[in-house]
């Protein structure tokens, strides 16, 4: 699993509960999710198709610092299909996870495209598993 960001948890980012807001969370997730995937396609046409089930186990707090952690776990003809954890970079206590996050390369109208990837591509080898 690649961590590349981390998230400072800040008031904004709360629920009614003082802890971070699962919509808030998603949302830092879909958008490193899709960077990671056009880094990897090597094209910004690409748009979620699929997110499996989302494990919420433990909660951040405000001041809290978590991490978003990626994996490409399947090259498709036109998909990436991705791996996500989030943890707290402190406790290292898991915050989140999601088994498959789909994403699909698109052309100007919308419709799949195959985007000729077949593994994953290091942009700097100091961020190699």
């Amino acid at each position: 699993m690649n961590f590349y960001t981390r998230k400072w948890v800040k008031p904004e980012d709360l629920n009614a509960h003082g802890t971070l807001f699962g919509g808030r969370l998603l949302a830092w997730i879909d958008e490193e999710a899709a960077i990671y995937t056009i880094v990897q396609l090597g094209t910004n046409r690409c748009v979620t198709k699929y997110m499996s089930e989302i494990n919420f186990i433990n909660s951040a707090k405000q001041g809290d610092i978590v991490e978003l952690g990626i994996k490409a776990i399947r090259f498709g003809t036109t998909s990436l299909t991705l791996q996500c954890e989030v943890r707290n970079k402190i406790t290292q206590k898991t915050i989140l996870t999601i088994d498959k996050i789909v994403f699909v390369a698109v052309d100007a109208d919308g419709q799949p495209l195959a985007h000729g990837r077949t593994e994953i591509r290091y942009t700097d080898e100091r961020l190699r598993e």
